[in-house]
């Protein structure tokens, strides 16, 4: 992240430190901390970079992990599983979408709004037994690796109502809103 020298002050209250206490993570003086933040100094870059190195690291260290808040437990769906056993499967997990894997690989999402498009074209409920997931599926959902930054999935839960997580290319969980809202704002 990067910032500009008046924004120091600032930053420092949002951490809730003292100009000594941002000055002691920085190895500079307090004194200096309370020169550049009145406007009485210019200050070298080499102390500005340190002030920043620290005000970076408090940054991370309020960032939540998103393997700490996504759902491990994943319940797949198939291209060629039927529209009716999935309907079971999310009945059974209390679930409203899944994604679709092919072997390991994320192909697609099903969800209950996909599910209910298609029970409506359908005239008779045993046909979906005869219809399989990949002609119901939507696009892939977006996938980031769990070193994403928590502002990263909120943004892509904006538009998307799942974001798969992946690890060297191993799917290994998914993060909906309500992940989101439970974990993160309780």
């Amino acid at each position: 992240m990067s910032y500009t020298i008046q924004e120091i002050k600032e930053l420092r209250k949002r951490h809730n430190l003292t100009q000594n206490q941002l000055a002691k993570r920085a190895s500079v003086s307090q004194s200096l901390i309370a020169k550049i933040e009145s406007g009485r100094i210019d200050p070298t870059y080499s102390k500005v970079q340190k002030i920043f190195e620290a005000l970076s690291s408090l940054e991370n260290k309020n960032e939540v992990d998103i393997s700490q808040i996504m759902n491990k437990k994943i319940i797949p769906a198939l291209p060629k599983e039927d529209v009716h056993s999935v309907i079971k499967k999310m009945q059974k997990y209390e679930i409203s979408q899944m994604p679709v894997l092919d072997g390991d690989k994320p192909i697609g999402l099903v969800t209950d709004t996909n599910l209910l498009k298609k029970i409506a074209e359908v005239d008779d409920p045993s046909k979906l037994s005869s219809i399989h997931i990949k002609e119901v599926m939507e696009d892939c959902p977006p996938i980031v690796t769990k070193n994403a930054t928590l502002k990263v999935v909120q943004s892509l839960l904006l538009h998307y109502p799942v974001v798969l997580v992946t690890e060297a290319g191993q799917l290994i969980g998914l993060i909906t809103k309500a992940d989101i809202l439970g974990k993160v704002y309780k």
